[in-house]
């Protein structure tokens, strides 16, 4: 009887561990600590157009920045007057990044976020190597540098547009899509791209950025890019639609959204 017992015992042990090793995988990826969900959970806060995570704050920052240092260097290239293709490249990002930046000062304020009103490091140190290039080296620098922080930000535009929950950001990134691939084909077209140091730059990157920002209180109104004189040309490319959402107050608003 003893041993039966003892044998009923180590098997019903047995049959508790296989259990526990059944669930311990549930349990230890589900919303633990350090995991990616319970980080987006910690990262996330509610907004009237629905969760606003720490990667939206993210791109909402980078689409600000961008405009920042790619708007000045276009209208370098517009007034330097090199090739017609190089000209024309720095049309189209003077017209796409005053676009963008209207859109991006507008969804900031609307999500009470603080915006960047000068490029940070990186980009004031690429503008002072456009400035001091001259001739061919610098049509090669200004098609290679802008063409390499459009690929970044492209690659980030869709994984945001492709998870982001919040309205107002998917609508952003429709507009950054938009512009975004109008300056890549029109950087490529100056034919000065170097696709070889593309491929080894992006086998080579870091995986991981700098932190993203925290959302803080309006932005005190930033200084937007300057748009073109209104006598002047109009764009020789369509500009992404305006904002869709109505400034009326008295227009039906979204649903509330809590993460």
């Amino acid at each position: 009887m003893r041993r039966l017992l003892s044998g009923t015992g180590l098997v019903v042990i047995a049959l508790a561990a296989t259990l526990l090793a059944l669930l311990f995988p549930l349990w230890s990826y589900a919303d633990r600590s350090g995991t990616p969900l319970a980080d987006l959970n910690a990262g996330t806060v509610g907004t009237r157009w629905g969760p606003l995570s720490a990667a939206d704050r993210d791109f909402v920052v980078r689409v600000r920045l961008a405009g920042l240092w790619e708007g000045p260097a276009g209208q370098q290239a517009i007034e330097r007057d090199p090739s017609a293709a190089v000209k024309a490249a720095g049309q189209h990002l003077v017209d796409g990044h005053a676009f963008l930046d209207a859109r991006v000062r507008e969804v900031a304020a609307d999500l009470g976020m603080e915006l960047p009103d000068q490029p940070n490091a990186q980009q004031q140190g690429w503008l002072r190597q456009l400035t001091a290039d001259t001739g061919i080296a610098y049509e090669r620098d200004f098609a290679n540098l802008l063409r390499a922080a459009h690929g970044k930000v492209f690659a980030l535009v869709a994984q945001i547009r492709a998870n982001t929950r919040n309205t107002l950001v998917r609508s952003l990134a429709d507009d950054a899509n938009t512009t975004v691939l109008d300056h890549i084909k029109m950087l490529e077209a100056t034919g000065f791209v170097d696709f070889d140091a593309l491929a080894r730059g992006a086998a080579t990157a870091s995986p991981t950025g700098p932190p993203p920002p925290t959302p803080g209180a309006t932005p005190t109104s930033p200084v937007p890019l300057t748009p073109p004189p209104s006598d002047s040309a109009s764009p020789s490319f369509p500009l992404p639609p305006a904002a869709s959402r109505p400034k009326d107050e008295a227009s039906p608003e979204p649903a509330s959204h809590t993460p």
